[in-house]
């Protein structure tokens, strides 16, 4: 670091809060002494110096499309209204760089030497040479160009296996290190409420307590390779009117508090999230960026989170420009940085100097600025950016031997893209190479995904996130279409390729070479679904929401001719929802679903359909039958599902959460419960056995769900309370226990406090949210419990052999993980 009296580091008397030694927060106590006004608002800002979307620098969209290039929702706008040099932003300080490797294809070398060329100045051009957070996104891995694009986020939740997120996240988390990255914008930890908004894909699944203990797992991965994971989108986002993205939430207190607001906890307690991002959304007409009973009351009182608040992408702005609940910029920076927003990303619009002249005026407590940037130097120094010894060429010293798209890195993508895919129905076609079934000589492989990799990517895979803009360059890592898998899996047969549409709009002129192709097979593959991309240019992804939940353009019409053909069709979904395949599902020789399985997602699904791989992957979210009668998930109450003679809709799914078949099978029996009566401050034990009743080892999710008979408010039919994934050999059995505290059946009262009620509790436990052989009932006895921070958010499971037998736990431990 530059010293402040331009001798060396080394022989220099060290500030005290350059010391090392010394406790963080004295070392943060000091600094704040010696800092002006204006530069501790300058660690509130930010700058994106690669936000260059003036014209000739980035290619238009493509004529007839219905969105533009933007990485971030308004970015053109933004750009085009001008930022001040550099220099100048930089005069006061910095808080963040935003996304140096994310905005255009640079590699990792170019990338860190941006990254020391940019904290050179900052450090240069400030009084006191406090260096700057550098952030990037990395939901699907880290988004640079060349970097391992890992399944999307739904995918990892039809793994139900926290440990092998955690195993990921870590991997992402030390290449980003590595390169000088030091906060990773990521996991996002909405609950889908909704089927039809575009960033389905983002999500984990319409579960909370699924997305709590895979998004915990996340943040520990991240966090243990020394880079801060962001909480987003703090609360409510997943749940906007009609789906549509950035729109107004209609969402009670208790909804959100019992729905959406459990995640976010789980990965701070159990995880260790050391940053959260706020929501765009307004919830019951407050927007989450001036909600200081979220971000102050809920948040820091309450939950005791000690780390930094930042704000999404120019949420700060958009209170004036799109909720109008403030005048203009300045003041929406005010309005935020009261309510407990303590950075602006990705540039600094709205905490910028003028926030000076307002504590002057006596508009705005000084105390509140040094709040905010008291946490985000409490950081700072933790991460040893205020250390002697810290220079910008150290802070990338891992850059040169990085590959960010290492063996090993692809072997894990492979491992969680096998993982993930859900084989719905293997009806009669499937395994293509299975005993007693002659080998297909002549395959037709057809569909808009089946030749085209970049649907196996989410909208943050920087193939599909900035790639689109600099075509000339492919994908930037090695990304088999499932056509290129499939002529490696099925060496012995014939492949014919026709497409038959596009993934989008209405023209049918390939249908019939698709159809010629399907009639000359012994066998058609059928790949149809999503293409992601950002704000209208996919149908899945940011800003690119659905009115209903058929498959986008004329596929489900292929697909309905291509089963008039009398050849067996096996039907491949590759999506970032989940679609309505009632009307396919009667005419398919076998489904799969894929949700975006990654660069390695080819040749994983190719193992399926061939048999080689066993399925293994359970539904995140359901398949519903029918494309109307959203939203809904799994999630209701006794009124939510089918109503019996009150509606004539039925939302009953043609797949439920959980669900997931397999090429052997299994049974789960023998269901113990501990005691009939426990405390509602105690805990109980439910234990079930699992059997693999086939002639081949696979997994099988067990999952525990219970229901509250009678309780204050209206409660779920059934709610995932556990789970366990098992790999047993065939014949070999195992026995699964979950350890069941009390506090799992709390829920948020009339008086909006979360209680434990006495009262009955069925138990359920089985394959799926349907699939539930095992069915008890305990009592919770005693008072009505209030609880809150400290209550047990993990259901513990052990996993052991049966006696005589041999079984393998994955996804949990018996310290905590469900």
């Amino acid at each position: 670091m530059t010293a402040l009296d331009g001798t060396s580091a080394a022989g220099r008397t060290l500030r005290s809060w350059q010391d090392p030694a010394l406790p963080v927060a004295e070392r943060v106590d000091a600094l704040l002494a010696e800092m002006t006004l204006e530069e501790k608002i300058g660690q509130l800002g930010s700058r994106w110096p690669g936000n260059a979307m003036q014209a000739g620098q980035d290619e238009e969209p493509k004529e007839g499309s219905e969105g533009t290039a933007n990485v971030a929702p308004m970015q053109d706008v933004f750009a085009a209204s001008g930022t001040v040099p550099f220099e100048e932003s930089i005069r006061h300080g910095l808080g963040h760089l935003t996304r140096v490797f994310g905005s255009a294809p640079v590699t990792a070398a170019e990338g860190a030497a941006e990254v020391v060329r940019l904290q050179s100045e900052v450090v240069r051009h400030s009084r006191l040479g406090i260096p700057a957070l550098v952030h990037e996104e990395c939901l699907t891995g880290f988004t640079t160009y060349g970097a391992t694009v890992y399944p999307a986020a739904i995918a990892w939740g039809a793994t139900f296996d926290p440990d092998l997120v955690e195993r990921m996240a870590a991997a992402i988390g030390r290449d980003m290190r590595a390169v000088g990255v030091h906060q990773g914008l990521s996991p996002v930890l909405d609950v889908v409420r909704d089927y039809r908004w575009g960033r389905v894909e983002e999500t984990m699944g319409e579960d909370p307590y699924l997305v709590s203990m895979l998004g915990a797992a996340y943040v520990r991965g991240l966090e243990g390779a020394g880079v801060i994971a962001t909480l987003k989108h703090f609360a409510g986002y997943s749940a906007s009117r009609a789906a549509r993205n950035h729109g107004p939430v209609p969402m009670g207190r208790r909804e959100l508090m019992d729905m959406i607001l459990p995640t976010f906890e789980t990965a701070i307690v159990e995880g260790g999230a050391r940053s959260v991002m706020n929501s765009y959304s307004d919830v019951d007409g407050v927007p989450a960026a001036a909600d200081s009973w979220l971000l102050t009351d809920l948040l820091r009182d309450e939950w005791g989170f000690t780390g930094t608040v930042v704000s999404d992408y120019w949420a700060i702005p958009f209170l004036a420009t799109t909720h109008q609940v403030a005048a203009d910029p300045a003041e929406a920076g005010a309005r935020a940085l009261a309510a407990g927003v303590d950075v602006e990303l990705p540039d600094t619009l709205g905490f910028g100097q003028h926030l000076a002249g307002r504590v002057r005026r006596g508009e705005l407590p000084e105390a509140l600025v040094d709040r905010a940037a008291r946490r985000l130097l409490t950081q700072k120094v933790e991460l040893g950016l205020l250390d002697p010894d810290w220079t910008p060429e150290g802070s990338v010293a891992g850059a040169g031997s990085v590959d960010l798209d290492s063996p090993a890195n692809r072997a894990l993508a492979r491992e969680l893209a096998e993982r993930s895919i859900v084989l719905l129905d293997a009806g009669t076609a499937l395994p293509l190479l299975g005993e007693g079934r002659p080998e297909p000589r002549r395959v037709a492989v057809v569909g808009p995904c089946a030749d085209d990799p970049r649907t196996f990517m989410g909208c943050y895979a920087f193939p599909n996130h900035v790639l689109p803009r600099h075509p000339g360059l492919g994908l930037g890592v090695a990304a088999p279409s499932l056509l290129d898998a499939l002529r490696a899996e099925l060496p012995g047969a014939e492949l014919v390729h026709e497409p038959g549409c596009e993934v989008r709009g209405d023209d049918r002129s390939g249908f019939a070479a698709a159809l010629r192709a399907a009639r000359e097979a012994d066998v058609c593959v059928a790949v149809v679904g999503d293409l992601a991309g950002m704000f209208g240019l996919g149908t899945s992804g940011e800003g690119c929401d659905a009115e209903d939940l058929r498959l986008p353009g004329a596929q489900e019409d292929l697909l309905a001719e291509l089963a008039a053909t009398g050849t067996p069709v096996v039907v491949v979904v590759v999506s970032g929802r989940p679609y309505a395949l009632g009307r396919v599902a009667g005419t398919a020789a076998a489904l799969v679903q894929s949700f975006m399985p990654g660069e390695e997602g080819g040749a994983a699904v190719a193992g399926v359909l061939s048999g080689r791989v066993q399925p293994g992957g359970r539904l995140p979210v359901q398949i519903p039958r029918g494309p109307g009668g959203q939203p809904g998930t799994y999630l209701q109450p006794p009124l939510g599902s089918n109503s019996h003679g009150i509606s004539n809709l039925d939302p009953t799914p043609l797949f439920p959460f959980g669900h997931g078949a397999s090429y052997t099978t299994f049974a789960i029996d023998t269901l113990r419960i501990d005691d009939a009566e426990v405390p509602t401050d105690g805990e109980f034990t439910v234990s079930v056995r699992v059997r693999n009743t086939g002639e081949r080892a696979g997994e099988e999710v067990v999952q525990l769900y219970l229901h509250d008979v009678v309780a204050q408010v209206t409660r779920p039919v059934r709610q995932l309370t556990g789970f366990a994934r098992v790999r047993l050999e065939p014949g070999a059995s195992a026995v699964v226990t979950f350890v069941v505290p009390a506090d799992r059946t709390a829920f948020t009262g009339r008086d909006l406090r979360r209680v434990v009620e006495p009262g009955d509790i069925e138990v359920f436990v089985g394959a799926s949210a349907s699939d539930l052989p095992c069915r008890g009932r305990i009592r919770l006895t005693g008072p009505l419990r209030h609880v809150g921070v400290g209550r047990r958010l993990v259901t513990r499971v052990n996993v052991e052999p049966a006696p005589g037998s041999s079984a393998t736990q994955q996804g949990g431990t018996d310290a905590g993980q469900s």
